[in-house]
Order: C-alpha cells, then sequence, then structure tokens
C-alpha cells in the first residue's frame, strides 16, 4: 500500500472514530433532557456555569502546556443537581469555548461529547464499584473523599484514552515525547483537582453553618481567579515573545541587508515568531521567482509553473485557505497532505507582488487573528527590504555608470586628445622629413612625449579598471598591506587597531572606507610629515567607525578646500562626495601645527554591533 493511500485509510478511521464518540456523547446529553427536574436554586447553578465557562475558556498554564482545572466544579454540580443536569451543562459549556475559540467544526462537536462520554462512564462504573465498598465507612467525609477520588481517576482515564486513540490512529505522527508530555499535563491537573476536591470535603466537615451562594463563591473563586490570572499572564507573556522576536527578526534582516544570505535569518528565527508546520517563500527578483526557503512539511522538488507566477503576482492581500480539502489556492501540490490550512502572504511594492510567504498549520481553522496580522506584518517588512535592496542596487548601478561615463571623459579628454595631436605632428614631420630634418626630428621627439604619456595614462586607466584591493582581499587585509608597504617605504610608526566583530560589507562601503583611509594616510605622511599614526576601525551597534589620527603639522580646514577645488585629485571634496554615496559623514579636525584627526561613520544599515575589542592590530 502506498504511503498517500495508507494517509488516507488512517485519516478515515481517525474521522470515523471522531464521528462515533460525537454521536454517542451528544446522544447521550438529548437521553439527559428526559431525567430532568425542577433545581431547586438556581443562583448557585448559574455561578458554578460561569465558573466552569471562565475556567475552560482560559485554562491554567502548566508544565509545557495548559490545563483546565475543572473537575471541582463539575463534581459539585453532581453533588447538587445530580448527572443529568452536570452532563448537559458541561456540554453546552465546552462546546461554547469551542465556539468562541474557532476551532474546527469537528473537534468543536467532538471535545464535549468526549468530555460527557468520559463523566459518564466514570459515574457509571462508580455505581457499580461502590456496591463493593466496606459496610463499616460510617463517615460521610471519608465516603464522599473515596466518591471524589474514584470519579477523579475513572473520568481522566477514560478521557485520556479516547483522546490518546484518537492521536495514534490519525495520520500525523503521535511520537512518545508528546505523549510523555500530555501525560504530565494530566497528572499535574489530577493532583489540583485531588487537592481542591479533599479541601472541599475537609471544610465540608466543620459545622460552618449553611452553604449558600457565597459559600460557593468564596470556595471557587481562588480556582478560578488563579487560572484567569496565570492564563492572561501567560498570554502576554506569549505576546511579548511575539513581538521580541518581530523585532529580532526585523533587526537582523536590516542588519545582514547587503549579504547574500539576508534571508536565513527568518529561517532560523520564524519558528520563535509563530508556530506552524511548513513554510515557503518566494522572491523576484530581476524578474525570476526564486524559492529562497523552505521549512517543514513541503514538497523540495517541485518548481513553480507559468500559471503560479502569474497567480502570485496577482495577489496583493493575504489569503487563508482554513480547509485545504474545499480549496487551498494555486500551490497547493508544495505542502503534503497533512497540513490542513495555508496563508498565502503576498510581498508588495507599490503594487507589484516581489514576493510569496505561504505557511501551513496541521489543523483546519487554526489561524487566528494574531497569526495573521503577524504573517503580514512581517511579510511587510520583507517587501520594504526588498524594496531597499533595490534601492541600493540601482544607486550602486548608478555610481558604476557614473564612474564610467568619467572614465570616457577622461580617455575623451585627456588620452585622445594627445593622441591625435602626436599623430598630426607625425603627420606633419613627414612632410618635413626631406626638406627640414630639424623640424623634423623636434616634432618626432614631441610626438614620443606625449605617446609616452598616453601610455602612461593607459596603464593608469587599465590599473583603474582591475578589482580594487577591498575585493581581492577584502578591507582589513587591505589596509594590512597598504600599512605594511607605507612603513616599508617612509618607515612610520603606524598603529592599526580593530574593534568589535568584522563583517561583510557591501564593496561600495568597503571601497570608500578604504579610499579615505588612503588619502588620509597619503596627507599624513605627504603634507602633515607625521611621525606617528593610529588607525581605528570600530564595528560598533549602531555604525561603523573609521579614524585616521596623526600628530603632523596640521592644516587650515578653510585653505584646504579652497585648494581642492582647483586639483583633480582624491581630496577632501572627493572624501565627502563618497561618503554621501553610503550616507556616511566625514569629520575633519585639524589645526595647524595640533595634527589631524579624520572620522568616517558609516550607519548601521547590514552591520551588527560589537562593543567589546575582538582583536587588534599593532604594527610599528
Amino acid at each position: 500500500m502506498s504511503s498517500r493511500a495508507l494517509f488516507e485509510k488512517r485519516e478515515s478511521y481517525s474521522k470515523l472514530f471522531l464521528s462515533a464518540i460525537s454521536l454517542l456523547g451528544w446522544v447521550t446529553v438529548l437521553c439527559q433532557l428526559f431525567y430532568f427536574d425542577r433545581p431547586t436554586d438556581l443562583v448557585p447553578m448559574l455561578l458554578l456555569i460561569v465558573f466552569l465557562f471562565t475556567s475552560e475558556y482560559y485554562p491554567m498554564p502548566v508544565w509545557r502546556g495548559f490545563t483546565a482545572i475543572t473537575f471541582p466544579l463539575v463534581y459539585v454540580l453532581y453533588l447538587l443537581y445530580g448527572l443529568p443536569y452536570t452532563l448537559v451543562i458541561y456540554a453546552v459549556v465546552v462546546l461554547s469555548v469551542n465556539i468562541l475559540q474557532r476551532r474546527p467544526l469537528r473537534i468543536i462537536f467532538f471535545n464535549p461529547a468526549q468530555l460527557v462520554v468520559s463523566l459518564f462512564l466514570a459515574e457509571q462504573l462508580w455505581s457499580f464499584l461502590s456496591v463493593f465498598l466496606p459496610s463499616g465507612i460510617e463517615s460521610n467525609t471519608l465516603l464522599g473523599i473515596i466518591e471524589y477520588c474514584t470519579l477523579l481517576i475513572l473520568f481522566f482515564i477514560i478521557n485520556n484514552t479516547i483522546v490518546d486513540f484518537v492521536l495514534m490512529i490519525r495520520p500525523q505522527p503521535y511520537p512518545l515525547k508528546d505523549w510523555n508530555q500530555k501525560m504530565v499535563t494530566e497528572l499535574i491537573s489530577i493532583t489540583l483537582s485531588l487537592a481542591y476536591g479533599l479541601l472541599l470535603y475537609l471544610l465540608g466537615s466543620q459545622n460552618r453553618g449553611e452553604i449558600d451562594f457565597f459559600s460557593y463563591f468564596f470556595f471557587f473563586s481562588p480556582l478560578v481567579g488563579i487560572a484567569l490570572l496565570s492564563s492572561t499572564i501567560v498570554r502576554l507573556k506569549k505576546e511579548k515573545r511575539r513581538m521580541k522576536a518581530l523585532f529580532s527578526i526585523t533587526t537582523e534582516l536590516n542588519q545582514h541587508l547587503p549579504a547574500k544570505e539576508w534571508l536565513l535569518t527568518l529561517k532560523n528565527s520564524f519558528n520563535d515568531f509563530i508556530n506552524v508546520e511548513a513554510s515557503l517563500l518566494w522572491i523576484k527578483e530581476n524578474g525570476v521567482w526564486k524559492r529562497e526557503i523552505e521549512d517543514g512539511r513541503v514538497n523540495g522538488n517541485l518548481e513553480l509553473s507559468p500559471e503560479m507566477i502569474v497567480g502570485f503576482e496577482e495577489i496583493k492581500k493575504p489569503l487563508i485557505y482554513a480547509n485545504r480539502k474545499k480549496q487551498a489556492g494555486i500551490a497547493d501540490s508544495f505542502f503534503d497532505r497533512d497540513i490542513k490550512a495555508l496563508m498565502y502572504s503576498p510581498l508588495v511594492v507599490e503594487n507589484e507582488t516581489v514576493g510569496m510567504f505561504i505557511v501551513g498549520k496541521s489543523r483546519t481553522k487554526s489561524f487566528e487573528d494574531d497569526d495573521v496580522q503577524s504573517i503580514a506584518t512581517l511579510s511587510n517588512q520583507l517587501a520594504v527590504i526588498m524594496k531597499t535592496r533595490m534601492l541600493f542596487s540601482e544607486k550602486e548601478k548608478r555610481i558604476v555608470l557614473e564612474e564610467r561615463n568619467r572614465i570616457a571623459r577622461d580617455i575623451h579628454d585627456g588620452l585622445a586628445q594627445t593622441l591625435a595631436g602626436a599623430v598630426m605632428k607625425l603627420e606633419t614631420a613627414e612632410k618635413k622629413f626631406d626638406k627640414n630634418p630639424d623640424e623634423t626630428k623636434r616634432l618626432i621627439t614631441a610626438s614620443v612625449m606625449r605617446l609616452r604619456q598616453s601610455l602612461k595614462e593607459v596603464r593608469e586607466s587599465i590599473y583603474a579598471l582591475r578589482p580594487y584591493p577591498t575585493e581581492r582581499v577584502g578591507l582589513v587585509t587591505a589596509i594590512t598591506r597598504k600599512i605594511a608597504a607605507v612603513q616599508q617605504e617612509h618607515g612610520q610608526n603606524i598603529q592599526f587597531e580593530i574593534r568589535g566583530k568584522e563583517l561583510e560589507l557591501s564593496p561600495m562601503v568597503e571601497k570608500v572606507l578604504f579610499d579615505t583611509f588612503q588619502e588620509s594616510l597619503q596627507n599624513s605622511i605627504k603634507h602633515a610629515r607625521a611621525s606617528g599614526i593610529e588607525i581605528l576601525l570600530s564595528y560598533q551597534t549602531e555604525h561603523i567607525l573609521l579614524k585616521i589620527e596623526d600628530d603632523g603639522n596640521g592644516f587650515s580646514l578653510f585653505q584646504a578646500m579652497l585648494k581642492a577645488r582647483n586639483q583633480p585629485h582624491f581630496g577632501i571634496l572627493h572624501m565627502n562626495d563618497a561618503a554621501d554615496k553610503i550616507n556616511a559623514s566625514l569629520q575633519i579636525d585639524s589645526k595647524e601645527g595640533e595634527g589631524t584627526e579624520v572620522t568616517l561613520i558609516v550607519p548601521k544599515m547590514g552591520f551588527e554591533g560589537g562593543d567589546s575589542v575582538d582583536k587588534a592590530h599593532a604594527s610599528g
């Protein structure tokens, strides 16, 4: 038998068992209506119903789970109003809670039914076993405690047997780890219920007057109050963790923005953000849809068809398919059959769908409003990041184009003019070769000089077009090698220190950092005549800082700016323009005779912080 056929067979058995228990439970409830008589006191009944509903709706958190401590309330209803009223009230309360919690339809009817069946069978077994009790027991308190404990144990055994059988026959795996966790949770619930039942009989055995509305209220208020308070606290903590996870995801995504593996952060952190069994993320880059993340119960061998791509691009708002059997969307084939509900959350930038985030759960109708809002928020954040990446890419392309145009202008205005002049002089020399040899020689000599200059310019252009030092070996290595070369040539005392954790930077950021360092270093040696230079590269929490400080002559910043306007080299103005291209700030502090300090601060877009000194390099 194929795995798919086995899956469908086990699923049909599971549904059959759920239906059988549901039918048996609700038939039992209907039968109890024939045994109703008029209750003597409705006020305690209403109070107990409110307490029972509150305890069911706000289960008490226990070790790795939640449990509703409702058996003491159910037992008191049983004592006061009999089994028929108890079964009907218990079923209606649990049914109402499941409806309000938007559970799947089969669960809405199964949960109250299995509790009713468990309580009914437990009461029938107790009636049978009570005959075998020793006849010498005269204490009503002791008899009550025995009855309470027996009903409690029988109820939990029958109820857990039904639940375990459902979990074992369904197609989804039910590992021993899950069973152990469920049993621990149930044992805690039994212990708390047992303690409250014993307290009920111990206090009731004392002569404290008539038991009325206020007696029940004050006795059960702590139980209900603790359940309500603890459940609220847990929900607030869960929401806090959700917000913290979202903040962590968005922060890390922003930090890894320029890196190629920026989406791995989502895969590693998403399970902390929301509990899903399957997730797929497609990203559209340069018109091509690529699957970037796949996790959980998904089919990893399939590819998007043209029809699917068209369908993705038409989705502009989140879509929820609460039950895949009724409708599952265009990417249904990518998910295993045991995924029952899917949510499509598009990544939309300027009304264009540039990505699709699909998550799945193993229960129908399991996406709550908080889940939808959280996933949509995350998708919007991803869309913003993709837009930012597009802007970065366009900016870098524009910078490359500007650099190409600059090289073209340099070649046209410099090299081309020089070659044209040399050609004209050679042509003139050719015409004067026989009549005026001296003039010919002068023209040839001048042309050779121009050609040598042109050759130098060609070599410089070729060198400029080679991969930048930071592209070949990285920023830190390029700086270290430059320092070693300068020390070997000039002998200055140069100290280089790195603080924080070194991170991958974009090529443009590394280029600007290196150019700023190189120009500042050359200025310190050639113009400031510095004997000592300190260089700091610091990867901080909010930015990257590069500082070059020397003990040289210093200069007037105003005079340097005027000079830079008239000299076409990488001076102060060029450093400032380069800093603007990466949204960095350049600061130059210098006075004549007091040295110079150049500081370049690059904002954290794409960088992680580090306050401690991970390593330091010193040379000289």
